[in-house]
């Protein structure tokens, strides 16, 4: 009975696989008609990135360390920031903004009835492959910041095949709880902004906030785990309960938000009710 379980899950997971790469591939096709959006995409977020960069570089003229980094580990900070950030732009982010207006027009109704996961259809039926830039950029300034340290052991580099799967799992998480109260209230765009806050939190050391403001980041709106420790793993030495705490959370909050999605979608009213 328990190889049946097992198989059936790891078949599950290759379908699910096997469709998200088909629906990124329709995602590229697309998104290559409109090549110009590419470069312009690239070019705007680039000055976003400028930003980032110029906004700790000032700081640190008037300051050594803020929290408990010098400018060359905010520089790792900022490439782990721009990798993360990226990677959930690329998979994530279109598909979340657009639960509000699919709920409104009724689009919710036909992905329902397909039969997958309605939470996968709704959350990664589009890539935004226009992003994949943006990867690269951010992954040539991580490389770039690394080799500026002083002291470094590559092999921490191994963390962040795990962590960065865990950063992104709790930012879809999150995020999506707060896109699924669209479901329950139709209109949510000011529960909405309120995450663009709570995520902007995350997007600073969290070493530069309050014992408890810091305790609150990493445990209740967990925004702190996302880039604040993949940057610890691999600048200081390992602290098994900061390396620990997101295998533990991801998984959890996956859960969670599933569980929230079939509590928000007895909610709903269908289109053509």
């Amino acid at each position: 009975m328990m190889t049946s379980v097992k198989l059936s899950f790891v078949d599950n997971l290759k379908k699910y696989f096997s469709l998200y790469l088909a629906m990124f591939k329709a995602s590229l096709i697309s998104d290559l008609e409109y090549r110009a959006n590419f470069f312009t995409r690239f070019v705007t977020d680039v000055f976003w990135y400028i930003a980032q960069i110029v906004t700790f570089e000032v700081l640190y003229q008037h300051t050594n360390k803020i929290g408990d980094w010098g400018l060359k580990e905010m520089r790792v900070f900022l490439g782990l920031l721009f990798v993360i950030d990226a990677f959930y732009m690329i998979i994530i982010h279109e598909n979340l903004e657009n639960i509000t207006e699919k709920v409104r027009k009724g689009d919710l109704d036909m992905l329902l009835a397909k039969p997958v996961n309605s939470q996968f259809m709704i959350t990664l039926q589009k890539a935004n492959t226009a992003i994949l830039g943006n990867l690269v950029l951010g992954l040539s300034w991580l490389v770039y910041s690394l080799k500026g340290l002083d002291s470094f052991e590559p092999l921490r580099l191994l963390w962040l095949i795990f962590l960065i799967p865990c950063s992104l799992a709790v930012i879809y998480s999150v995020r999506f709880m707060f896109s699924a109260t669209a479901v329950i209230f139709t209109r949510s765009e000011n529960l909405q902004f309120l995450w663009w806050q709570v995520y902007r939190l995350g997007m600073r050391p969290d070493s530069m906030y309050s014992a408890w403001f810091k305790w609150a980041l990493l445990t209740v709106i967990p925004v702190g785990v996302v880039v604040s420790i993949p940057a610890r793993a691999i600048l200081n030495p390992p602290d098994l309960v900061y390396l620990l705490w997101p295998l533990i959370l991801a998984p959890t909050l996956i859960y969670l938000s599933h569980r929230f999605w079939k509590f928000a979608l007895k909610f709903y009213s269908s289109a053509s009710s």
